[in-house]
């Protein structure tokens, strides 16, 4: 059995940083919103582990569809070899998730070809703190680290995205936030320009109504339709979208 899912991006539309919990992990308030831009996973039975990535990021080391099949192992106690096969549409490092989704992804796709009686929740927490939420998607509000989620009725939306091909580390961002703290509807977008400088310009140049997702760099405007998005980035010199937000899958 072959199995193809995509591993859908999302947005942070509001992120609020209220402290650090007592093992001194950030905790934060979040409203996370699933939208149609996707990787595309491909998982096939294999005698041996292999992965061959394609499109934005052709990176093999420390990737997160090996992290999730190592985990998965280690909670059911055998190996689940598995041919990868993932092509990369979310730009890495922009705060959209991709690495997190990739990993949920990889999770639910060896559940399903394995036939494994096992709780994928606890995997995902342990993978990264966005990971549960790609575990079913659609709109949630986000709390801790961001792992403790209340499902939120989803308002349909779309999205103009912009990303100055800026890879941003979030552990960087959380760091500077440390120091420079922040406010507005993304706390971490202070941060964020500490670490790049020039993503300030880049968002002076984007003009108003653009917000940052997660710890960056990506920004977003919300439209309402898909030709308001397509005009939206029509004139930008960067690596641009429009998607829209979708539900939840499982």
């Amino acid at each position: 059995m072959t199995l193809a899912l995509p591993a859908r991006a999302k947005l942070n539309l509001d992120l609020e940083v209220v402290g650090r919990d007592r093992d001194g992990f950030h905790e934060l308030r979040t409203t996370f919103q699933a939208i149609e831009l996707h990787d595309l996973l491909v998982v096939s039975p294999a005698d041996a582990t292999s992965i061959t990535i394609s499109g934005l990021s052709a990176g093999t080391k420390d990737n997160s569809v090996l992290a999730a099949q190592a985990a998965l192992e280690r909670a059911v106690r055998k190996p689940l070899p598995a041919a990868f096969q993932l092509h990369k549409r979310i730009p890495p490092g922009s705060g959209m998730g991709g690495a997190s989704s990739d990993a949920a992804a990889a999770l639910r796709a060896m559940k399903a070809m394995f036939a494994l009686d096992v709780a994928l929740q606890p995997i995902a927490m342990e993978l990264g703190s966005d990971v549960p939420f790609f575990l079913t998607g659609g709109s949630a509000r986000g709390e801790g680290r961001g792992e403790r989620l209340t499902r939120m009725e989803m308002e349909p939306a779309w999205f103009a995205i912009a990303w100055p091909g800026v890879e941003l580390s979030t552990a960087d961002v959380y760091r500077a936030w440390d120091e420079v703290k922040g406010d507005g509807p993304n706390h971490l977008r202070r941060a964020a320009e500490h670490v790049e400088p020039g993503l300030k310009q880049f968002a002076v140049k984007l003009g108003p109504g653009w917000q940052m997702t997660g710890s960056g760099s990506a920004f977003y405007k919300r439209v309402n339709t898909q030709e308001e998005g397509r005009q939206a980035i029509g004139k930008l010199d960067c690596w641009t979208a429009v998607s829209r937000a979708v539900g939840a899958w499982s």
